[in-house]
């Protein structure tokens, strides 16, 4: 009687398992197929609605599945547990986004793909620089963030001005060499073309080299938007104020409040989408020539 009793116990929690599985299965392939659908269409509506559905998705489907399966907050906090964390702790997290965003990150990505656009320049009017600093460059890039975070902290403190540094390190050399290949870009019979107008080299950067390296430059500098607030966040586990996306990470790490680290991280990536998306708009309308923006 006590075997039949376990064997009946068993079942019956194998039964809710795989019902709970199915109702989560059942609504990932209704999803699917709905996006499916979707983005079969046309219209600038249908590639604004797509990843809005999937995404959604995504929400309801780990809302659900910790709800169920009475998953501890400690291990993985439901999304509506984080997004009562984010509204209850704004101050916190925009007084965490000032720091680590704007005086870190942007700050960094600023002057580092900054310098990266005079630096390409040089290295393009120097053979001796094209052969001698960008295999130093393609060194320096391979190095760990988490070797040259605490280097940075202890040249320049603790405040925002390390973490910047650090930023300014990581963003350099991804858009140099982009920017080296774009002033590359042009052929021989363009470049003969200016030459046969007598255009110095100023004229031909300007009118001609410049605009076709806009691509290759954008490239780069969309993959630094996310490697600058990556940078910033992990600067900061080094050592920093008592404020920054990194910092709270860390001190809730040790308090195992998980919901504020989860509201940190969508504060992140909102945040590095949105400066994603800044860029992409910008390269948009500064690019409108190119084909790969043409429809």
């Amino acid at each position: 009687m006590i075997g039949l009793g376990v064997q009946a116990v068993l079942v019956a929690a194998g039964f809710a398992l795989d019902w709970r599985l199915g109702l989560l299965l059942a609504l990932w392939f209704g999803a699917w197929t709905l996006n499916a659908g979707l983005a079969e269409g046309r219209g600038p509506w249908v590639r604004r609605l797509v990843p809005a559905v999937f995404g959604i998705t995504l929400l309801v489907l780990w809302q659900m599945a910790v709800r169920l399966f009475e998953i501890s907050p400690v291990i993985l906090p439901a999304p509506s547990d984080i997004w009562a964390q984010i509204i209850g702790s704004l101050p916190t997290l925009g007084a965490d986004f000032v720091q680590t965003f704007v005086k870190g990150a942007l700050s960094g990505y600023l002057i580092g793909c900054g310098a990266a656009v005079g630096v390409a320049i040089l290295i393009d009017r120097s053979p001796f620089l094209q052969r001698g600093l960008l295999p130093v460059g393609n060194f320096v890039a391979a190095l760990p963030i988490v070797g040259i975070a605490p280097i940075m902290v202890m040249w320049f403190g603790f405040d925002w001005h390390s973490k910047a540094a650090v930023v300014v390190v990581m963003v350099f050399f991804p858009v140099l060499v982009n920017m080296v290949a774009g002033l590359k870009a042009t052929d021989s019979m363009q470049r003969d073309l200016m030459a046969t107008y007598s255009a110095s080299y100023g004229q031909a950067l300007v009118k001609l080299r410049l605009p076709a390296a806009m691509p290759f430059l954008f490239n780069g500098l969309k993959i630094a938007t996310t490697l600058a607030l990556i940078g910033a966040i992990v600067a900061e586990f080094f050592g920093s104020p008592i404020v920054g996306m990194g910092f709270r990470i860390t001190a809730e790490i040790g308090r195992l409040g998980l919901p504020m680290i989860w509201a940190e991280i969508a504060v992140a990536a909102l945040a590095g989408s949105a400066f994603y998306g800044l860029v992409a708009l910008i390269e948009k309308r500064v690019t409108f020539w190119h084909p790969s923006q043409r429809r």
